[in-house]
């Protein structure tokens, strides 16, 4: 989730869970509280591209990690605030459920957490959201504006926190289905069109909940489709994507690559660009969500010593995207 989410949510958390005894400190302490998981972004100045990949979402955003800050949060809030009335437990509860809200929020979409560090490197995805959804995301931040607006005291604001994150809360219930219906849609297309696929995700196109990107994995390669909840029949048509594992025998950094290959979750593809041969994580999504005739997947990374593979994820998530690219793609959640 985008920082400005986990912001606002943890402002709106502060507000109903302390705000009658911190005033607007609640709301700040909540903003930060949500977004201390996040200190792992100071890990890439000094890590390979590969390896900070790794280390985002790992162990700051584990359940381990949450357990230790929230006791240590408490123990010095409870001293530093000493006249709010509020006690250890309390405190615990609000570290608490800021930074456990966080990795719980995180887990809707396709990065993956490590909610399991040191002890299991299993990344945790549910493949909900995209990174950035409009519709969960307005809320806290229009809750958060009327909360920094409104004098402390004012009854009207917990009213206010209560109902931004409701609206959030109901339109997450509403996504949870639309994956549940999506998912079944997509068993069956495997079925009907005799696809030998081992595994599988789908996953929301950006800034939507309607138009999902689907990727069926098989022995040497995957299908690639999109379904939109608003289409007309439930077929899926399908491309496939041979995986060229072949590409990456001779590559010098094996220990990159491996890096990779665990970030990917198996999902990926080698491509060769010109003389160059590129790492490509489906899970990603592909620029312009499939529409170009040649589309190319938005993770791409050159497996060339000294490459440029800064801001890898962001590069290739809005590239290409342009007044057509954008008409096309809403006719396209509309339905076909």
């Amino acid at each position: 989730m985008d920082s400005l989410t986990h912001i606002a949510v943890g402002a709106c958390i502060g507000e109903l869970v302390a705000g009658k005894k911190l005033g607007k400190k609640a709301m700040l302490l909540g903003a930060l509280g949500q977004s201390i998981p996040d200190i792992d972004f100071v890990t890439g100045y000094w890590m390979s591209t590969a390896a900070d990949l790794l280390a985002h979402r790992g162990f700051t955003h584990s359940i381990l990690f949450a357990v230790l800050i929230t006791v240590g949060l408490a123990a010095v809030s409870a001293r530093v605030f000493r006249g709010s009335g509020l006690a250890m437990r309390q405190w615990c509860f609000f570290w608490g459920i800021q930074l456990f809200m966080h990795l719980f929020l995180d887990i809707f979409n396709v990065y993956g957490t490590g909610l399991f560090e040191p002890f299991s490197h299993y990344r945790v995805s549910l493949n909900i959201f995209f990174v950035l959804d409009p519709l969960f995301s307005l809320w806290p931040v229009i809750g958060l504006a009327i909360l920094i607006a409104m004098r402390t005291g004012n009854v009207m604001r917990a009213k206010a926190a209560r109902l931004a994150l409701s609206i959030s809360a109901f339109y997450m219930c509403y996504s949870i289905i639309n994956k549940l219906i999506i998912n079944n849609r997509v068993k069956q297309s495997f079925s009907a069109q005799q696809l030998p696929v081992h595994r599988y995700f789908s996953t929301p196109t950006a800034l939507n909940n309607l138009l999902w990107y689907v990727v069926g994995e098989t022995d040497s390669g995957f299908y690639v489709g999109y379904h939109s909840l608003l289409d007309k029949s439930n077929t899926i048509i399908y491309r496939y994507v041979p995986q060229h594992k072949y590409l990456l025998t001779n590559i010098a950094d094996t220990g990159e690559l491996q890096r990779l290959m665990h970030f990917s979750q198996g999902y990926f593809v080698a491509s060769r660009w010109h003389d160059t041969v590129v790492f490509n994580d489906l899970r990603f999504g592909e620029q312009v969500a499939g529409l170009s005739p040649t589309p190319r997947f938005s993770f791409y990374y050159y497996l060339y010593p000294g490459a440029d593979n800064d801001v890898i994820i962001q590069r290739g998530r809005f590239a290409g995207w342009n007044g057509d690219v954008v008409r096309r793609f809403w006719e396209r959640i509309h339905g076909q």
